[in-house]
């Protein structure tokens, strides 16, 4: 469908940024963002120094303009030991190789917002952490008032498990944010639950441990049988609901009262640059 903001019908297509979108990307983030980047974070996005990043370009933009970023979103790898969502992961402690996902910024250009841009590229980024066996989970901080960007991640199944007080700092004044994660490879919540159910199921157990697990009363294949059958369920049941929850008008300006998010708590470390995150 054309966007009337639009002359002609655009295509979309997604690429790497390249050293040659610098002018571009330095433009789009400040016409969208109230903060300012230094110069030195998009040399490292165009450059590829310890940043991915994926933008979008309008193929039937006229002008000699279809290589140009419409769209954009960039992420950083972060060792989950490192990282200030220990808390909100089921993770290994010793196995020090395992990381997270960061999404730094994302936006997209006022005229080519509702046509699931923003959607694809977050997409892409799922895409690339499920391909890093060692990686976890995806996860960012969205300012409180952007109800969009809310609705947007609630709809592609992040959950939002904390309200940061004062989080961000902007034209001396404080604003909260929420936390967003999007576990991948098995990773999980440890309120998940199948937590101990499934860690019955993945290790060896000790005849101790037997004596005091749920083995002691059914057999192993039986407990998997249970496992697989909740899960079933609750995918099933969380569809609906979905599905339910699409024909409401959005609630997330209210996510704080969200049974899955925690009480609020100001963060272990405020965000490396980047980490404003509009979107559209």
């Amino acid at each position: 469908m054309l966007n009337l903001k639009l002359s002609h019908n655009p295509l979309i297509q997604y690429r790497p940024i390249r050293t040659s979108d610098l002018e571009v990307l330095e433009k789009i983030h400040g016409d969208l963002f109230p903060i300012r980047y230094e110069s030195e974070f998009f040399q490292n996005v165009v450059n590829g120094r310890d940043i991915v990043s994926w933008g979008a370009v309008d193929r039937n933009r006229p002008n000699e303009q279809s290589d140009e970023l419409i769209g954009f979103v960039t992420a950083r790898t972060v060792l989950a030991k490192d990282s200030d969502i220990e808390e909100f992961l089921r993770y290994d402690s010793s196995r020090s190789e395992q990381t997270l996902i960061y999404i730094l910024t994302l936006g997209v250009a006022d005229s080519y917002r509702n046509l699931g841009i923003a959607s694809s590229l977050i997409r892409e980024v799922i895409k690339y952490a499920s391909n890093i066996p060692t990686c976890r989970a995806v996860y960012l901080h969205v300012i409180s008032y952007n109800n969009p960007a809310i609705y947007l991640y609630k709809k592609m199944s992040f959950q939002c498990v904390r309200r940061l007080s004062a989080f961000y700092f902007i034209n001396g004044q404080h604003y909260d944010a929420y936390l967003f994660i999007y576990y991948v490879n098995g990773g999980r919540s440890p309120c998940s639950p199948f937590f101990q159910l499934e860690d019955l199921l993945e290790r060896p157990l000790s005849k101790s441990a037997v004596a005091n697990s749920w083995a002691s009363i059914f057999p192993r294949e039986l407990i998997k049988l249970i496992v697989t059958g909740a899960k079933s369920g609750y995918r099933m049941v969380a569809a609906k609901l979905w599905r339910k929850e699409d024909r409401k008008p959005s609630k997330w300006s209210k996510c704080k009262e969200s049974g899955s998010l925690l009480p609020t708590k100001h963060n272990k470390r405020m965000p490396t640059e980047g980490a404003l995150s509009q979107f559209v």
